[in-house]
């Protein structure tokens, strides 16, 4: 009980710290900020969001289309808002595996399917990233020695991710005998068949850069609410920055982290400290009240059966898989 307790408050009480300090450093500032905005722009960004949304759920639709499963546009958006949902509230990503039981319940699909859905996504989520994240430094001068770590992440993820797809090439050809492997060589297949084709490369790889796109042009509305003249570059720069810490399960959702390091990477186009952080944290608000309505929405749509399901599956990875129930 007191894991399960810590696993959850631990993190939570690092992101609220996190926020708190800053908040605390441009307290006045950032009333001065909030009488100068534009409202209309948070239209845009609200539109924006919905866009990325919509998206999200029709590439998990083709995901599992890779998979041989006819699955709506609608269950798959769904499915990924019930998972993230979970992610806001939840540290590690737990939120992931509500999505496999979800796949399980209602289109029988297996494990090692499920597993591999997420992969196939989270892979082309990380490598638009990064190629965003190269691209925009092209187009930003003078960058602060910080982001140097971050470029060689970019770097490592791009050389990992292509290891990765060379390895799929050569999967189909390995056997074993070993259950534990086996499950892994299919998961393996599974990702190579619903990825690997020079079809779904385009539509997955075209279509996660459109989502990060909007995705970015969400903040850029909400830096240009405030007035702020922020270029594309650097904002596209900061979200990429922003998701790389969020992918590192330090709090539910990257809270505190995303707006720390979006912040900062403002701050090199020498906004001030206050406006930086307003816009980081409307820019996450938006995206996680989206998400958690968008949430709550799914879990009426898919039925009162996910509720304890999503109960189990937590409680499961929290007691480290030894949950019975599960």
């Amino acid at each position: 009980m007191y894991r399960k307790i810590s696993a959850i408050l631990i993190p939570t009480l690092i992101a609220v710290g996190i926020i708190v300090y800053m908040l605390y450093r441009v307290w006045g500032d950032l009333l001065t900020a909030l009488q100068h905005i534009v409202p209309v722009y948070l239209g845009a960004a609200i539109i924006f969001c919905l866009l990325a949304w919509w998206l999200r759920g029709w590439r998990y639709h083709r995901i599992l289309l890779g998979l041989n499963y006819q699955i709506g546009v609608v269950f798959s958006t769904a499915c990924v808002f019930v998972s993230q949902t979970v992610n806001l509230i939840v540290p590690a990503r737990l939120g992931d595996f509500v999505r496999i039981f979800i796949l399980k319940h209602d289109y029988k699909t297996t494990y090692s399917e499920g597993i591999s859905s997420i992969v196939v996504e989270r892979v082309f989520d990380i490598i638009a990233i990064a190629l965003l994240g190269a691209a925009s430094l092209f187009f930003i001068p003078n960058l602060p020695g910080w982001i140097n770590i971050y470029i060689y992440i970019m770097i490592a993820i791009l050389a990992v991710s292509l290891a990765f797809f060379i390895l799929l090439i050569f999967v189909g050809k390995l056997t074993t005998t070993n259950k534990y492997v086996k499950f892994i060589l299919t998961m393996l297949e599974e990702i190579r068949r619903a990825s690997l084709s020079f079809r779904s490369i385009i539509i997955l790889g075209v279509s996660s850069i459109v989502i990060w796109m909007l995705d970015t042009l969400v903040c850029y509305s909400v830096a240009t609410m405030f007035e702020q003249r922020i270029p594309f570059a650097v904002i596209l720069l900061a979200i990429v920055l922003g998701n790389l810490v969020k992918a590192v399960p330090i709090t539910p959702g990257g809270i505190g982290t995303y707006e720390l390091v979006v912040s900062a990477t403002f701050a090199i186009t020498g906004v001030a400290p206050a406006v930086a952080f307003l816009i980081a944290v409307i820019d996450d608000l938006i995206k996680n009240l989206f998400t958690l309505a968008g949430g709550i929405v799914s879990i009426y749509y898919l039925g009162d059966w996910v509720i304890p399901t999503i109960k189990s599956a937590i409680s499961s990875k929290l007691d480290g898989g030894k949950n019975p129930d599960t």
